[in-house]
């Protein structure tokens, strides 16, 4: 799976990319930008275009087995997403003092948040005990965005 955290409007997400349990890619970017809108998956790689086309409301989920979340950046605001069985689709905005860590280093993220790490060193933590979290961690940064006006 993944850890990726979000804490004082910064996303850390780590690199590496499994299959059960053998590791297929300690180098790939979790990262897909879609229609402006930055999405930051954790789950199968196999449910990433059916949850983004969920999330613009072009299509349902295709099946029960559907499970992942993400972390958003929709035009400069952070928002939680997933896709479950008990609740199907749903959104959640994160701001403010909002953590947030999901994957399946999240436990160990959130301990580290606790003991004052910011979002990459949780992910760093994570790193540590998760044998499904590693490779490289990468961090974006969450701004609002300026609207343009015509003069």
């Amino acid at each position: 799976m993944t850890t990726i955290v979000y804490k004082d409007g910064v996303v850390a997400y780590d690199s590496r990319c499994c299959a059960g349990d053998l590791i297929v890619d300690d180098n790939y970017d979790k990262k897909i930008v879609r229609n402006g809108v930055t999405f930051f998956m954790a789950g199968a790689l196999s449910d990433d275009d059916n949850f983004i086309d969920v999330y613009f409301g072009n299509e349902e989920p295709e099946d029960d087995n559907t499970n992942c979340a993400i972390v958003v950046d929709e035009h400069g605001q952070a928002w939680l997403a997933a896709i479950n069985d008990e609740s199907g689709f749903w959104k959640r905005r994160l701001g403010g003092t909002h953590v947030y860590a999901i994957g399946s280093g999240s436990p160990f993220a959130f301990t580290a948040i606790d003991l004052g790490c910011d979002a990459a060193g949780a992910v760093k933590a994570a790193m540590l005990r998760d044998s499904k979290t590693g490779g490289k961690v990468h961090t974006f940064k969450v701004t609002k965005k300026k609207l343009k006006t015509e003069d």
